[in-house]
């Protein structure tokens, strides 16, 4: 979309679509947490890694979610508030961001999450394919049925009207 507001609706829609838009949400979910964790392992100050990360999200609505809990942030807040109050992030992401928090060990959670929700796309890409599969075989069986019958369609009308053209020679 070439407009804020295109892509804040496309973005939103992406959420929402069935399926897929929960496809979507665990790659942003796992994109946050491996880039916040990377940039906070590093050394990077969490208010200029939580900017790199809402550049990185993939999602609008993500992206200003991540923006907006940043400035509470700087206000003085906990990092799980806002981030629970965008009711974007679920709650076991919010109790373990606010577990590393408290234990001084947030950049090693956010790995974790990371990881979990890696696998959680990783599960739901390979379930989508195992599903997909036969869909597709029935759909190319149409296909090469849909050629097939087009390309014998022609042969047997040019046949019937041949052999009923023979039958009217022979008999006048």
């Amino acid at each position: 979309m070439s407009t804020r507001f295109g892509r804040r609706v496309a973005d939103r829609l992406r959420l929402k679509i069935p399926i897929f838009g929960k496809l979507h949400h665990k790659i942003c979910m796992a994109r946050f947490s491996r880039t916040m964790g990377t940039l906070l392992t590093s050394g990077v100050p969490i208010l200029q890694a939580m900017e790199t990360v809402a550049g990185t999200v993939g999602n609008t609505i993500m992206s200003d979610a991540v923006l907006e809990a940043r400035a509470r942030i700087r206000e003085g807040d906990r990092i799980g508030d806002p981030l629970e109050e965008s009711k974007l992030f679920p709650p076991m992401v919010v109790h373990m961001i606010g577990v590393g928090e408290e234990s001084g060990s947030l950049d090693f959670m956010l790995q974790k999450i990371a990881d979990f929700y890696e696998s959680e796309v990783e599960a739901t890409l390979a379930s989508l394919t195992a599903a997909l599969e036969p869909i597709m075989i029935v759909s190319l069986g149409f296909v090469v049925g849909f050629i097939v019958i087009s390309m014998f369609l022609p042969l047997v009308d040019v046949i019937s009207k041949l052999s009923s053209g023979e039958a009217d020679e022979d008999g006048g």
